[in-house]
């Protein structure tokens, strides 16, 4: 099989927009110009009157169960600029965008609510309903804490960013005879498949989704959206093959955006800096409806903001707010980084009104036993891993001659509910297929190892598929760093079932006897527990010689568990590391108080280019799990460790505290 670093390097990848199909039709979007209007007439194109579904929100977000669900076409309102409202078929993409033309649309501009704290109290967006809270949830228990003689409150905003992949989203649909077959940008084709079939009511027999090679995914390919359902729709009314390809503004505009989040927090402690109690008012932005995060986000957030740390009292008021922007979707962490945010600044204000440094508030704070938080977050003993934290990262030493932040985390992936894997034996090669859809993280190479370790065969007789769900009929997907870890053990686990089966068949078990026979093995491991990893990041900042603030070096020292790839942990980490940066320099999806995007392009959009990175430093520790293969998860740790590390680093050069990403 090719070598997949030579492929990609030497620019063969195939990925959706390099599909060319006979007889294929590209498809254009009309999308509102408007954040919020009533929708008096729309005609020409495929238009609601002819497509009537909404979407079935299907994902790391989802499913959701409740809240108001987007329509594949816009009918009655619109609710975001980007909202699609129509679409057309070309046979390129110039005609297609020039038939958009054709479309008539009658809008009336409605008053946009943007601020999700004027939503609370505003009118509500959607008719039928009495507000605008899309979910609320309260975590633990009120508490009063008389004696505690030290409280520190703050507010702390994390506001929208865009994913942008370096590929924006994409499909081809085509449907031959009886079946769809889908050729996706994807993050999980098994979630693709029953989004679709959800949404347009098909039979999962009917319909396949094919990966492609995918250029990046962020959280924004989990799940599927309008513009899949729509030239699914297409294809099955003319026969033919459509494809469409997002521009980047449509990418800025229209898919799901992350953050997004305000937190109003309390600390109660002693006077020697340990945390009593922790009172926290989330509001997280929805956007205009319930799918991708909206109404999962409070919750998620809330539950995971103690942090690594053991505090005994923990009281969470969250709530999400329709308004009129995207809906709000899971961007590489997916509430992690938001509530790591949240904790890390507020365990800084307290060293600072204590008049103690910043990482032994930290270590006042860490058990050196398990503890279960009072929000059922279960957490291995902490302090053991702080300590070494602190030596391997050099703080002691950096604190003495630079401006120098620190930050601590637990990264919990998303392994529930577990995954699939497929193993098949024919001909003397093996064939492996996965639940979880590679996008850049090198699946193939975890996916080598384990199986030539567990069957004691050579990699190079052990081929990588791409997803498929015809292929592999179960699967979940990969986000929320858990393709190593539920992923990794399903290729475990359905490795030892062939030796099982070869040993029952065979009598006896050989890699050489396993290979002169065919066996084909598909398994779901179910993963109950969570499997959580610490982190810790300290990151040093500087003036430049035109006195503007700049980030010096990065340092990680993340437990992954058993490393299997070191050059893709180093990899995933610098990256995260990059958007850890964007996010908290520049990086932003700004609106007006008329819900119009300001942030149209990349470069408004606050990408930062290479001269603002700062160098970065790997080391990890290893404190193999539970699971059969020892991982533990690492993609998303630079995304919650960076900014509030290199936060803390700017703020001691400015001498002002800071509180909003981005600053």
């Amino acid at each position: 099989m090719e070598d997949l670093s030579r492929k990609f390097v030497e620019g063969r990848g195939q990925y959706v927009n390099d599909l060319h199909l006979p007889n294929m039709l590209h498809m254009s979007v009309v999308r509102s110009p408007y954040a919020r209007a009533r929708l008096r007439k729309v005609e020409g194109g495929i238009n609601a009157s002819e497509l009537k579904a909404s979407l079935a929100s299907v994902g790391e977000g989802g499913p959701q169960d409740s809240g108001i669900a987007l329509p594949i076409l816009a009918t009655g309102y619109v609710n975001y600029v980007g909202q699609p409202v129509a679409a057309v078929l070309g046979k390129d993409q110039y005609e297609a965008e020039d038939k958009m033309d054709e479309v008539e649309v009658d809008y009336e501009p409605m008053e946009a609510i943007i601020d999700p704290e004027k939503a609370l109290t505003a009118p509500p967006i959607h008719p039928g309903t009495s507000s605008n809270i899309a979910a609320t949830f309260q975590l633990g228990k009120e508490f009063s804490l008389p004696n505690a003689n030290v409280v520190v409150e703050d507010t702390l905003v994390n506001r929208r960013i865009s994913p942008n992949p370096l590929e924006p989203r994409g499909i081809v649909a085509h449907f031959d005879d009886s079946k769809l077959t889908i050729y996706a940008s994807t993050q999980s084709v098994h979630s693709w498949k029953e989004g679709l079939c959800a949404s347009l009511g098909l039979a999962p027999g009917s319909v396949r989704v094919i990966q492609m090679d995918t250029g990046g995914g962020f959280g924004s390919k989990g799940g599927i959206y309008p513009e899949y359902v729509i030239a699914s729709h297409a294809s099955m009314k003319t026969k033919r093959p459509v494809k469409w390809i997002e521009t980047r503004t449509e990418h800025l505009m229209a898919t799901n955006q992350g953050r997004g989040a305000r937190a109003s927090i309390k600390l109660h402690a002693d006077r020697t800096g340990k945390v009593l109690g922790l009172k926290a008012d989330l509001l997280i932005d929805a956007g205009g409806y319930a799918t991708g995060m909206g109404t999962m986000a409070p919750r998620w957030i809330g539950f995971q903001i103690t942090g690594p740390y053991a505090i005994h009292n923990v009281f969470v008021d969250a709530k999400a707010v329709y308004t009129n922007k995207v809906p709000l979707g899971p961007y590489r962490g997916a509430g992690r980084p938001e509530a790591a945010m949240f904790i890390e600044r507020m365990m800084d204000l307290l060293a600072d009104e204590l008049g103690v440094d910043p990482v032994e508030i930290r270590m006042r704070n860490a058990s050196a036993e398990s503890f279960v938080s009072p929000l059922s977050l279960k957490l291995d003993p902490f302090k053991p891993f702080l300590e070494s934290a602190v030596k391997e990262l050099g703080y002691y030493a950096k604190r003495e001659n630079e401006s120098v932040g620190f930050s601590s985390f637990v990264l919990i992936p998303a392994a529930q509910p577990g995954e699939s894997a497929r193993i098949v034996i024919k001909e003397g090669r093996v064939k492996v297929w996965m639940g979880g859809c590679s996008h850049g993280q090198r699946h193939d190479v975890l996916a080598k190892i384990l199986v030539s370790e567990e069957l004691g065969i050579p990699q190079n007789i052990i081929d990588f598929e791409q997803p498929d769900t015809d292929e592999l009929d179960d699967g979940v997907g990969s986000w929320g760093s858990r393709t190593a870890v539920a992923g990794g053990a399903a290729l475990v686990e359905a490795s030892r079932k062939i030796k099982d089966e070869a040993r029952t068949k065979l009598g006896n078990y050989s890699p050489e006897q396993l290979l002169k026979h065919e066996f084909d093995v598909t398994v779901f491991r179910d993963q109950k527990e969570q499997v959580n990893a610490f982190g810790a990041n300290l990151v040093t900042a500087f003036l430049d010689e035109s006195r503007t603030v700049r980030l010096r070096e990065c340092r990680a020292y993340y437990d992954v568990g058993r490393p299997f790839n070191l050059g893709m942990i180093e990899s995933q980490i610098i990256g995260g590391t990059a958007q850890g940066v964007g996010q908290l320099l520049s990086e932003e999806a700004k609106y007006d108080q008329d819900g119009q995007l300001l942030t149209v392009t990349i470069s408004d959009a606050g990408i930062l280019n290479a001269s603002a990175m700062p160098s970065v430093r790997v080391n990890l520790a290893e404190n193999p799990s539970t699971l059969p293969h020892g991982a533990k998860g690492v993609g998303e740790s630079p995304t919650m460790g960076v900014p509030p590390a290199a936060m803390r680093a700017i703020e001691k050069i400015l001498r002002k505290r800071l509180r909003e990403t981005p600053i």
